[in-house]
């Protein structure tokens, strides 16, 4: 198990076959995740992007809701992209009525931070762990993180234009979190970094 994790992809909603393309890529057996049985045979979850609030509704539908924070808090390795990442945040701005994270990483992130739809954009960026080129970053209606708790680390910011400095990929012990979308680009290094921290937490680094 340590050489070949398990690695599950929420699929309620959102851009879930690229994940388990990306994850695939990297070697891992990666499943997608509808039920709690399902929950229980993986190793790690990856939440993918989406629209938050309806994955958060879906959760609750589907009965994942507590079973996903009850392992989140047991310390299961979670990697969380756009939508993704705005579950795994403790706290949100400007958060639909009644919408609810799974928590994970002590931050507020702000939903739709860079604006509409149509102003998605593309950057490179530095990310820190990662070795080659800057990573492509697509960002499409992204939020970025407005605060940060002592123990979370920062994997990359955005370099230019007015969002400048936005902290926009992190890591809290064994998730990670990214505003933009590295499944749908092919470069494979965001997801491969997750697999080592799941190796990780398993005994196999």
């Amino acid at each position: 198990m340590v050489d070949s994790p398990v690695i599950g992809v929420l699929a309620v909603q959102g851009d879930v076959r690229e994940h388990l393309a990306a994850l695939a890529a990297c070697g891992v057996d990666a499943r997608p995740v509808r039920r709690p049985a399902e929950l229980k045979a993986v190793d790690a979850i990856v939440l993918p992007g989406g629209e938050s609030t309806t994955i958060d509704k879906l959760t609750r539908i589907f009965e994942l809701r507590e079973p996903l924070q009850e392992r989140l808090r047991a310390g299961m390795p979670a990697y969380g992209s756009c939508a993704g990442m705005i579950l795994l945040a403790d706290k949100i701005v400007d958060a639909a009525p009644g919408q609810l994270t799974l928590g994970g990483i002590d931050m507020t992130v702000r939903r739709n931070a860079f604006g509409r739809q149509v102003e998605s954009f593309e950057e490179d960026l530095h990310f820190s762990g990662l070795d080659g080129d800057p990573v492509r970053a697509v960002f499409i209606r992204a939020p970025w993180v407005e605060q940060l708790g002592d123990d979370v680390e920062v994997l990359a910011r955005v370099e230019a234009g007015p969002a400048e400095g936005r902290v926009v990929a992190v890591r809290q012990g064994n998730v990670v979190a990214t505003s933009f979308h590295p499944e749908i680009t092919g470069d494979h290094r965001v997801h491969a970094l997750f697999v080592d921290v799941v190796r990780e937490s398993l005994g196999g680094g």
